[in-house]
This record gives structure tokens, sequence and C-alpha cells, in this order.
């Protein structure tokens, strides 16, 4: 099994890219020890020490580090991978491969006479923006809308990058405003 890695914006994060489906659908995030639980993976990245956060996308694992050096966490990492997917344990504890898509959903607010622009909204970040932050270990949802605001949650390398602001508010919120005039402004949750 070869397993490659790539950079990221955020230098505290790598993507880790196994060559086989990770999640069927969806993505998932652990962002603590605790919330591992749900996923034999999780908790091996978890048991290598400087690890903080691990993101499942489709095809990608990305994990998010401390102060450590990658030098030294990346083996580690490497050899975590490795042997879950050689171990044929599943992904989840329960034995699913879909993501938190439809808590997400659930989560989401925003007035019903804006039901019509919140749809050209999600287009928008399901088709432009969704598939190139995926490029970069990250993802980014919808979570509401409100007197012109959009509200994103930013998950994988995107939470806690040093560029995530900028990309938010010259990328997403030109795309955004270009598109749906009623937007105003773009910002995280």
């Amino acid at each position: 099994m070869f397993i490659q890695t790539e950079a990221t914006p955020n230098p505290a994060t790598l993507k880790f890219i196994p060559g086989r489906v990770v999640l069927d659908s969806g993505t998932m995030e652990f962002s603590n020890r605790e919330a591992a639980g749900r996923s034999p993976l999780a908790e091996r990245l978890f048991s290598v020490p400087g690890v903080t956060s691990v993101f499942y996308g489709a095809d990608f694992v990305t994990v998010t580090k401390d102060d450590s050096d990658w030098q030294h966490l990346k083996p580690a990492i490497l050899g975590a991978i490795m042997e879950h997917y050689m171990s044929g344990a599943p992904l989840l504890a329960d034995g699913s491969a879909s993501g938190d898509e439809t808590a997400d959903a659930a989560d989401e607010f925003f007035d019903e006479a804006d039901a019509e622009t919140v749809d050209m909204i999600k287009d928008l970040i399901e088709t432009r923006v969704r598939p190139a932050v995926a490029n970069d270990g990250g993802d980014i949802t919808f979570r509401g809308f409100k007197d012109g605001v959009v509200y994103l949650n930013m998950k994988g390398s995107c939470a806690g990058c040093p560029s995530s602001t900028a990309t938010l508010q010259h990328g997403i919120q030109n795309l955004l405003r270009h598109f749906v005039p009623e937007v105003s402004e773009v910002r995280p949750m």
C-alpha cells in the first residue's frame, strides 16, 4: 500500500491520500480523542503524540498537529493509516462509511422567505467552493443566512488555517456576491 501526502495551505495540517475511498459520502471531523471513539482509524491517529484533529474526506485523511515537527509525526501517522487499512477494520465503529452531512443540514438556520436565495448559495458552495477546498484537505459547509450574511463552517485543514480569512473574504465572499446580490458578507461559524 502506498500513501501519498500533500501539503495544505495550513502548516499545521497534512493531507494523507491512501489510494482508496475513505468515506462513501460526506465528511467527518474528529476534534479530540473522545470524539475519535467513533472511528478505529481516528483512535489510532490520536494515539500518535502531537495529533490534535483528524478529518475524513472522500479519498483523503487530513491530520492536524500541535507544535510538533512533521518530520517526527509523519512516519507514525503513515504507519497508523497503513495498519488500519491492512487490518481490514471498518472506518467507523458502527460499520458505516458515510459522513455527517445530515447532522449539518439539521443545524442550518435561515428565514423561509430566503429559501430560493439559500438554494443558490448552497449550489455555488457545492459546485465551486467545496471541490477546491477538498483539494486542500478541508471542507466548508453552509450553516446559515441572515440579514445578507452567509455563515459557513470550516473543517479539516480550513479550520484554523492562517489564510482562511482571506479565502472567505476575498474568494468565497466575492464569488457569492457576484452571483447572489443578496449576499453582503461571509463569516465563519
